[in-house]
């Protein structure tokens, strides 16, 4: 792994780090965990691809303490700027989690910028209620990050979601900035999509994996499969069997391998 530093549009300093060589694909984690969640998936395709792990603004090494600073349009901003660095006009990206909802927005926004997209366990898109009730969740996350710790802040939420996205986040924690983590809460004030049907905007190729805790409901991806022009619903990857990012990865690879050789390549890197 070749690591880097770069910076945002906004001058934040931010990381990440490179494997492989061939066509560019950009890889961003989930919420709570960081680069290294993605290391064993990228070692399965870099015989083909230069595969770029960032750490998402907040997350990891790519320390932001200000929440003014997170916001969806300013994660997509981040991967602009990352391309710009790389000296790559095109690319294909994708993400878990979160990494798929900026992935998503950076689709709508940019489209011209992506070869294609690979959305790994898409995050709820929530109607006027849920998303005051994540709000809420997300500030007493924040308070609880700041006052206790971030083993507290994670303390009632791991128990909600999938095991491999519970050990992914454990595995981060210690290499987490406590004042970064509380900062990147902030997102939950930050509506991603207004409503399911905004996502028809999407035409890059687009490979979805359905997730399976109510966090990234799987009838989700399924809808959104048959919504985007050009989305595919991967055969079911995520189950309470996966433990750990080699599972993840041994569980996703095939299927995006066979999907991105299927695309139009990315334009390698200067």
């Amino acid at each position: 792994m070749i690591e880097f530093s770069y910076h945002g549009h906004d001058g934040q300093p931010l990381r990440s780090g490179s494997i492989g060589d061939g066509p560019v694909v950009v890889l961003l984690h989930g919420g709570g965990p960081d680069h290294r969640s993605l290391i064993p998936l990228a070692r399965l395709l870099a015989d083909r691809h230069t595969v770029v792990l960032p750490d998402v603004r907040g997350y990891g090494r790519s320390v932001c303490t200000d929440p003014a600073r997170h916001t969806w349009d300013q994660y997509v901003q981040d991967v602009l700027a990352l391309l710009e660095h790389l000296g790559v006009p095109r690319a294909a990206v994708g993400g878990t989690g979160m990494g798929a909802t900026i992935t998503m927005r950076m689709a709508l926004a940019h489209p011209g910028r992506l070869t294609a997209a690979v959305l790994i366990s898409v995050e709820d898109i929530e109607d006027d209620a849920a998303k005051a009730a994540e709000t809420a969740f997300l500030d007493a996350f924040a308070e609880r990050a700041r006052t206790q710790g971030i083993d507290a802040a994670w303390a009632p939420v791991l128990p909600e979601l999938a095991p491999v996205i519970g050990a992914l986040v454990r595995d981060a924690i210690p290499r987490s900035d406590p004042a970064s983590i509380a900062a990147a809460a902030a997102i939950g004030r930050d509506r991603a999509f207004a409503s399911v049907e905004e996502l028809a905007g999407i035409t890059v190729p687009t490979l979805i994996f359905p997730g399976i805790d109510h966090r990234h409901p799987g009838a989700l991806a399924e809808e959104l499969a048959r919504l985007l022009p050009a989305g595919r619903l991967a055969p079911t990857a995520f189950s309470a069997e996966l433990r750990t990012a080699e599972d993840l990865a041994l569980a996703v690879a095939p299927a995006i391998r066979e999907f991105l050789a299927e695309v139009p390549a990315s334009t390698e890197p200067h």
